[in-house]
C-alpha cells in the first residue's frame, strides 16, 4: 500500500524528470566531450583503440569514467540522461554523414593506416609511430593464428584500431611441410633404385 502511495508522490516524479541544468547545457556538454575524445584519440594514435596491452584497456575504461561527470554535470535526472544520450547519438550521426561525404575530412579525423610489416620485413618507422613493440605485434599475430612474424607478408594497423594481416603464400609451416614431403619422395626414389640394383646383382 505504501509503495502504491509513494508512486503518486509528486516528489518522486519531479526528482526523476526535473532538469537541474538548462537544456542547452545538457546538449553542449556531451557534444564538447565527444569532439574532445575524437580529436585526442586521433592525436595520441590508434594503439588505445587496438587495446594492445592492459594499460590501453585501463585508459579506455578510465576515460569513460573520467568524462562521465563532464557529460552529465550536476543533473542525474532521467530527462537529462535521455537528452545527453540523444545529443551523443545526434552528433555522431552528423559526424559520420560528414565523413561519408567528404573523403578529406575522413582522413583528417581518422588518420591514415600505418604499415608495420611490408614484404615480410618489419617497418621500424611504423612501429615507432604507434609506440608498438615487436612483442606486442607478435601477440597480435598469435591472436590471428600466426606462429611467428616470419609467416607475415604484410601487416597494417587501420585507423579504427584493427589489424590487417596478410600471410606469406604459402605459410612457413606449409613450406616446411612441402619440403619434408619432397625429401621423403627423393628418399623413396633412392630406395626403389637401390632395390632394383640389388635385384639385378642377385640375378647375376
Amino acid at each position: 500500500m505504501s509503495f502504491a502511495l509513494s508512486l503518486w508522490d509528486g516528489a518522486i516524479w519531479r526528482d526523476m524528470f526535473h532538469l537541474s541544468l538548462p537544456i542547452a547545457e545538457k546538449i553542449l556538454r556531451p557534444a564538447i566531450v565527444y569532439l574532445f575524445l575524437v580529436i585526442f584519440l586521433r592525436i595520441f594514435g590508434k594503439r588505445e583503440l587496438a587495446q594492445l596491452n592492459p594499460f590501453d584497456l585501463v585508459v579506455l575504461l578510465s576515460l569513460s569514467n573520467t568524462v562521465q561527470n563532464a557529460i552529465i554535470g550536476d543533473d542525474n535526472s532521467v530527462t537529462g540522461g535521455i537528452i545527453g544520450a540523444f545529443s551523443l547519438l545526434g552528433i555522431n550521426y552528423l559526424v559520420v554523414r560528414l565523413v561519408f561525404k567528404h573523403r578529406r575530412l575522413d582522413q583528417l579525423l581518422e588518420g591514415e593506416p600505418t604499415v608495420l610489416i611490408e614484404n615480410g620485413r618489419l617497418v621500424p618507422e611504423g612501429l615507432a609511430k604507434e609506440l608498438m613493440t615487436e612483442s606486442e605485434l607478435l601477440a597480435v599475430a598469435h591472436r590471428q593464428g600466426f606462429a611467428s612474424l616470419d609467416e607475415i607478408e604484410r601487416c597494417v594497423l587501420e585507423p579504427g584500431g584493427t589489424f590487417f594481416i596478410q600471410g606469406k603464400q604459402p605459410r612457413l609451416v606449409e613450406r616446411q611441410h612441402a619440403e619434408l614431403l619432397e625429401r621423403f619422395d627423393r628418399l623413396e626414389r633412392k630406395l626403389d633404385d637401390l632395390e632394383r640394383r640389388l635385384g639385378r646383382s642377385c640375378e647375376g
